[in-house]
């Protein structure tokens, strides 16, 4: 699950950098290839994902491919790493909390 947190805050960067005014090319290059590694793509991929980020620095403009990438990458994270990567939490257990909570303590 560490793995996956991680890998939430790596994505979580990529998209504040491709949506946000600096838009780092060697950011997005580095975000690119950490979630390739973290998700133990084959060489091939890799490859691939560097030659669209190669591609995309010359015509200045981001390829789908990488952010299709960038997105199935982040829908295959499971929503628990995702929150605490955010820094979210689950509105049943704000829920339980709040339940805890009795006249007696206040």
């Amino acid at each position: 699950m560490g793995g996956e947190i991680y890998q939430a805050q790596v994505i979580r960067n990529f998209f504040e950098t491709v949506t946000g005014p600096d838009r780092n090319m060697t950011r997005i290059f580095m975000c690119v290839v950490s979630t390739a590694k973290l998700r133990m793509e084959p060489p091939e991929r890799i490859t691939f994902l560097v030659d669209q980020i190669k591609k995309s620095k010359q015509k200045r403009e981001l390829s789908i491919d990488i952010i299709d990438y960038m997105c199935e990458a982040a829908i295959d994270i499971d929503i628990t790493s995702v929150m605490t990567a955010f820094g979210a939490q689950e509105v049943a257990g704000l829920a339980d909390d709040i339940g805890d909570i009795s006249f007696g303590t206040l």
